[in-house]
């Protein structure tokens, strides 16, 4: 049997930064929807005691695994320390995860079938039909879809959440989009590895999840991830335009 069709060895990324309330539960959780999936839980030095529960779970459970970080570094670092570990590892498909409770676990199936189908890069998608939101303020909803419509037609990539993070990527899509030159950190990071995947011609597929907001702990964002999400969709967008207007002005 191939690994296109069920013995692909996956592995959830979950990044953490003092999640003590959340990460058991969320962790629980995926290895009941997918008891085959290996976790590995991303710690940058939680004070919180994240990492200590972590490796408590990993003690008793050989699919879960613990990179201990030095400190907080952004989500894109952490993300990108996970894909690394696994792909030294030989996982064939690689998962993004909140570790707050927002991605529900047993919509993780939904996303692996979908790779099945033949897509080299899966996205839990709120703002497709069949997706939604739940507990958050319309203030918020607008922020989201405003962004992802912005990213998109700046971008132009066929997505309508471009800024989830629930998303499942075969390993040949990482290996294939340049991971060393990745520069976002925050939370522009899932906007710049979609555009990658679509520049490449990666074959992107959307399907619908519910997205609730996170019952404890504070959200990591604020105003300086928005700001940089921003500049950086902005400049991604308009560098291919000005590189066109300058060979068009030269040729002219």
């Amino acid at each position: 049997m191939s690994k296109d069709t069920g013995e692909a060895r996956i592995l959830v990324v979950i990044p953490t930064y003092n999640e003590v309330e959340n990460i058991a539960t969320v962790t629980s959780g995926l290895r009941s929807a997918v008891p085959d999936a290996h976790v590995l839980i991303a710690d940058d030095n939680s004070p919180d005691g994240t990492g200590k529960i972590a490796d408590e779970m990993a003690e008793g459970d050989d699919h879960i695994h613990v990179l201990h970080r030095p400190g907080k570094q952004g989500l894109g670092a952490a993300y990108l320390a996970g894909f690394r570990w696994g792909m030294e590892r030989g996982y064939d498909v690689l998962v993004e995860m909140d570790a707050d409770g927002s991605h529900r676990p047993e919509e993780l199936p939904r996303l692996l079938a979908a790779l099945h189908r033949g897509a080299d890069l899966v996205l839990g998608s709120r703002w497709v039909p069949g997706g939604r939101v739940v507990d958050w303020p319309v203030s918020r909803q607008w922020l989201s879809r405003g962004g992802s419509a912005y990213s998109r037609l700046l971008l132009r990539v066929p997505v309508r959440d471009v800024t989830g993070g629930f998303r499942a990527f075969r390993l040949r899509t990482l290996e294939g989009i340049g991971l060393d030159d990745v520069e976002s950190q925050g939370y522009c990071f899932q906007v710049d590895l979609l555009r990658r995947t679509v520049e490449r011609g990666f074959r992107v597929a959307e399907v619908p999840i519910t997205f609730v907001e996170r019952r404890y702990g504070a959200s990591k964002m604020n105003r300086a991830i928005v700001t940089e999400a921003l500049w950086r969709v902005t400049v991604w967008g308009l560098r291919p335009r000005l590189r066109s207007f300058a060979r068009l002005r030269r040729a002219g």
